[in-house]
């Protein structure tokens, strides 16, 4: 009887780790990217160089043109037949695709409902203010930067646009800046963006940009996750986002 006892006794003590391994809390979620569409350009020198933002609607069946500045078309909701290049692709919820500078391409929105859907320009003075759509598109400006994209190099350069998620209640990431810069549109949830020790929340439909010299972090505070879309340029082969703030010029 006696040794029975010891033996259980052991038994009882061996279980206590695998009890407390079973009680270690999962890892938070992690943020995610998602790459929507993506280019490289050659040269960003040629001339000094801006963002802009349209949100375009067209109803069910319409067509409508576009033939503007290199850009990116992002899907809000609906459906869109783009035809470019005797190709054509439809663009559903959440998907995207690159459109070149000189290019003409043919929208159709699906039947189902109307088509709406963003498009981030990247592009020179002298286009800022030319129409993107023709008719038919009911668009809306959302944002263009008031002065030129600054410290832009020789070289070539990377050009996307990426979807972000943020898990819900993430603290501010460290400490950091753009390589080249980049321009944010904020789909759901809220952001807190902290600049100069002052944190602001952001919320739907929040446009940010983030030139090479913002030194900022990011948060999310809120109880559901934070997702926005990048709209970016970068040095190619260089990562998009630096920690710290940039080196002192010179």
């Amino acid at each position: 009887m006696s040794f029975r006892t010891t033996g259980l006794l052991l038994l009882g003590a061996m279980a206590l780790p695998a009890s407390g391994a079973a009680q270690t809390a999962p890892a938070p979620p992690a943020i995610t990217r998602t790459l929507v569409a993506a280019t490289k350009l050659p040269t960003v020198t040629d001339a000094p160089l801006y963002f802009k933002a349209v949100s375009v609607t067209l109803q069910p069946n319409e067509k409508s043109d576009v033939s503007a500045a290199n850009g990116i078309l992002y899907q809000m909701s609906g459906s869109t037949e783009v035809l470019l290049g005797g190709k054509a692709k439809i663009l559903n919820a959440g998907e995207g695709m690159f459109i070149a500078g000189g290019e003409t391409a043919a929208l159709t929105a699906g039947s189902g409902g109307p088509s709406t859907f963003l498009h981030f320009f990247i592009l020179p003075a002298a286009d800022l203010g030319r129409p993107v759509e023709t008719a038919h598109a009911a668009v809306r400006e959302l944002y263009r930067s008031a002065t030129p994209i600054p410290d832009l190099q020789p070289g070539g350069y990377d050009l996307n646009l990426t979807r972000v998620t943020f898990p819900v209640q993430m603290p501010s990431n460290p400490l950091h800046h753009r390589s080249g810069a980049a321009l944010y549109y904020i789909v759901s949830g809220v952001g807190a963006n902290t600049v100069d020790g002052k944190t602001e929340v952001k919320g739907p439909g929040s446009l940010i940009y983030e030139p090479q010299a913002l030194v900022h972090q990011w948060g999310n505070p809120g109880d559901e996750p934070l997702v926005f879309l990048a709209f970016n340029i970068n040095p190619e082969g260089v990562a998009a986002v630096l920690p710290g703030a940039p080196a002192k010029k010179q």
